[in-house]
């Protein structure tokens, strides 16, 4: 298990506590990473895509029918996380990724391209999942957020890299390259994946009454005030995801995953030096700095007007992103029962990708490929940012009044 040395303001002295993490931890974030970077490879030329194939005008569809399927996944894929397995839940995930990366090769027409978002948003409703329940498993109760915050910088990487990289190989290639070297990433995170132990101390023979989905195998109830706080927070995530390669195009940026390849510099930063805040001031008391940094970055994207506005912008994403995404995960990680934390994770990522569907539904609704409502979506984003900080201070002034309450008693 791990232990750290502590150091002046709740930083972390990160060397001796790097060398303590097991060796199915290192396997697990770096299997991600590779999982991570393989579906956001090809995000930053998908608009492109999607025009080559006559539906111009309805960019905003990859990122929504992507999340659509990968919500719907989640209560299958934590219900079967507690059921058959953490890693037969990410096996599952990891050939979704392979084939649909393999198959957009073959796209002729946008129905077919349709089918292969959702097969793919399977596979980011799968893989996920089960990795943060096996995590959840094997991290130290009292340094989540830290174990949290090191585990997220591995998912950042995956995203920025993966952006910025994918307009690479593009730039100086072309899409079959591009697809085939996001399935050959996903290859590579199932191989990490094989030499890892299972966590699950009873593993059940999979049948298919394992896929009669009850209400409680969709929310699991006492993980609520985190997963109420993701889905307002990723609803900026959605905006972003649809809406940053245009940025960068209405900006004379070559590189579409630009805006990616700043938030992954900035938020590898802030998790690593930050990531055990939460585990000594509470999770909603930090969380209160990452939604009031988010809300900065959305108000200041929707006032761009240069490249290097776009670079600040960036940045305080990544910094409101370093600080809450970890918190969040680590309060979910808290909030979760031993028995159901495939659900408590599938609930989380629930939110998350409800989040994203809603962001990026709102481009459907309001983007109307000019620069001027693009910037209108980035306002009402922080609209929702604005809601998650006014629930966090009801929630804290609750939390307090308890307390009270139980002294007096």
């Amino acid at each position: 298990m791990l232990t750290t040395n502590k150091s002046w303001f709740g930083l972390t002295t990160f060397a001796p506590m790097l060398l303590r993490y097991s060796k199915d931890f290192w396997l697990l974030s770096f299997s991600m990473f590779f999982f991570i970077l393989s579906f956001n490879l090809i995000l930053p030329e998908m608009n492109i895509f999607i025009s080559q194939l006559g539906g111009s005008g309805v960019k905003g569809s990859s990122i929504f029918l992507f999340s659509v399927a990968a919500g719907i996944s989640r209560p299958f894929a934590g219900k079967l996380a507690d059921l058959i397995g953490r890693k037969r839940s990410i096996y599952i995930g990891l050939c979704f990724a392979i084939a649909a990366s393999l198959s957009y090769s073959f796209v002729s027409w946008i129905g077919f391209f349709f089918v292969l978002r959702c097969l793919h948003g399977l596979s980011a409703g799968f893989a996920p999942t089960g990795a943060t329940a096996l995590l959840t498993d094997i991290l130290p109760p009292d340094r989540k957020g830290a174990a949290m915050g090191l585990w997220g910088t591995f998912i950042s990487l995956g995203i920025g890299i993966g952006q910025a990289l994918g307009s690479f190989i593009y730039i100086h290639s072309n899409f079959d390259a591009l697809f085939m070297c996001a399935a050959g990433f996903g290859i590579i995170s199932l191989l990490l994946l094989f030499p890892i132990k299972e966590t699950l101390p009873t593993q059940l023979r999979f049948n298919r009454k394992q896929l009669l989905i009850k209400w409680e195998d969709v929310v699991e109830p006492t993980v609520k005030p985190a997963a109420t706080i993701m889905l307002l927070t990723a609803i900026s995530s959605g905006v972003i995801f649809v809406l940053s390669p245009e940025y960068s195009a209405y900006l004379g940026i070559t590189n579409k995953g630009y805006f990616f390849g700043i938030y992954v510099l900035t938020t590898i930063g802030v998790r690593l030096i930050f990531s055990s805040l939460s585990d000594r001031i509470g999770r909603r008391e930090t969380m209160l700095f990452g939604c009031s940094l988010l809300v900065l970055s959305m108000i200041y994207l929707g006032l761009v007007d240069d490249i290097w506005s776009y670079t600040i912008a960036a940045a305080i994403f990544g910094l409101a992103t370093g600080i809450s995404s970890p918190t969040l995960f680590a309060w979910t990680a808290d909030l979760s029962l031993a028995h159901r934390r495939g659900t408590g994770s599938g609930t989380l990522f629930i939110a998350l990708e409800l989040g994203i569907l809603i962001g990026s539904g709102l481009t459907f609704v309001f983007y109307k490929n000019t620069m001027e409502s693009a910037r209108i979506c980035m306002f009402i984003a922080a609209g929702f940012g604005v809601l998650a900080l006014l629930l966090l201070l009801l929630q804290l002034h609750k939390s307090k009044l308890a307390l009270n309450a139980r002294g007096n008693a």
